[in-house]
């Protein structure tokens, strides 16, 4: 049998449970760039029967969690400007 990719790995794993991008990296020794790349097509191959989920980032300090884009991981919170902001967490559900 062939060796799965890093994606389907990825995604194996998703459907376990949920996970950050920095989890991931650190699982699979990628860098998290790259682990945000897998996600995009992740995302996108699923079969209908499938969800990706995206928790998205919030910011500890002040609960904030209207981010633009959900699979970003900022650095600093847009309304009170923190720096400790939890990333989002990604998972795949059945539908």
């Amino acid at each position: 049998m062939p060796e799965r990719t890093t994606r389907e790995r990825i995604a194996e794993t998703l459907r376990e449970r949920a996970c950050s991008g920095s989890a991931l990296a650190a699982e699979f020794d990628v860098p998290r760039s790259v682990v945000y790349d897998h996600l995009d097509h992740v995302a996108q191959s699923l079969p209908d029967r499938e969800q990706f989920l995206v928790a998205p980032p919030t910011c500890r300090d002040c609960g904030f969690d209207d981010f633009d884009d959900p699979m970003n991981s900022p650095s600093r919170c847009p309304s009170c400007k923190g720096e400790s902001v939890e990333e989002p967490q990604f998972v795949i559900e059945s539908a």
